[in-house]
């Protein structure tokens, strides 16, 4: 991403703590290449409509994390036609893992200061008798980019709760099902995709008829973060030479 001023690159790469200005983990770990989000850009009319899809797609993600974690917390949450199918299939899914979170550390700002840098946890959890780090994403698949963001939380967090081990990525979406062939369709930041079942030959012909919107639901756990967290450290050392002329202005050691 490109800049133009010195606030710019502060106020979208980090957080100022105490005076003192930390690079912000999602902007570390934005440095790696996404080649699905290459081919997302290339089929779409310009540049421009592609930030307002993704700006939309983070707003209505967004909407889907505050309601999860009003639950999380014991409150309840504002619904509407854009969260509440996914509200409802938490809640479900919910209670048959009874995951269990720690108040105190929703949306807990977390720093390591030996490597510099700071981010934002969404939660940390206890499902079955482990305590880890719960990280929360609409999207439509669990990604192995996220175990670089989740170790980098790890790193500090593992001497401030000495009992955390682990880590889960809860991915949380919302789709329709058609009822006479099985596609799904999705629509966020106002684009609609259509998944088709590649076992039914007909589907690509099929004259769909859609479900009402469902929530789903995923959760999967990654228990080792060391290497991870080495390679969160290569990214941030990448992340921080693409950068140096910023970093120079600030005076980032």
């Amino acid at each position: 991403m490109e800049y133009r001023k010195l606030e710019d690159f502060k106020d979208s790469c980090g957080y100022v703590i105490n005076d003192i200005w930390y690079p912000r983990v999602t902007s570390i770990v934005g440095i790696k290449a996404k080649p699905a989000l290459y081919r997302y850009y290339a089929s779409l009319p310009n540049f421009e409509a592609g930030e307002r899809i993704k700006q939309k797609s983070a707003d209505e993600g967004t909407l889907i994390h505050e309601v999860v974690q009003a639950i999380m917390v014991g409150e309840t949450p504002k619904l509407s036609d854009k969260n509440q199918p996914a509200a409802e299939a938490y809640i479900k899914f919910n209670e048959k893992l009874n995951i269990k979170t720690r108040k105190e550390y929703i949306e807990k700002r977390i720093i390591n200061f030996d490597e510099r840098y700071s981010g934002t946890v969404d939660a940390i959890a206890e499902i079955n008798g482990k305590v880890g780090v719960l990280d929360i994403k609409t999207s439509q698949a669990i990604y192995r980019d996220y175990c670089l963001q989740t170790s980098a939380y790890m790193a500090p967090l593992q001497y401030e709760i000495p009992e955390i081990s682990t880590r889960w990525i809860l991915r949380i979406d919302q789709n329709q099902t058609c009822r006479k062939c099985g596609a799904i369709k999705r629509i966020k930041g106002g684009r609609e995709k259509i998944k088709l079942p590649w076992k039914n030959p007909f589907a690509r012909n099929c004259d769909h008829e859609w479900s009402e919107v469902k929530g789903e639901i995923e959760i999967k756990e990654f228990p080792n973060f060391a290497e991870d967290y080495e390679a969160f450290l290569g990214a941030k050392k990448l992340w921080e030479w693409e950068n140096i002329s910023w970093l120079k202005q600030l005076g980032y050691k």
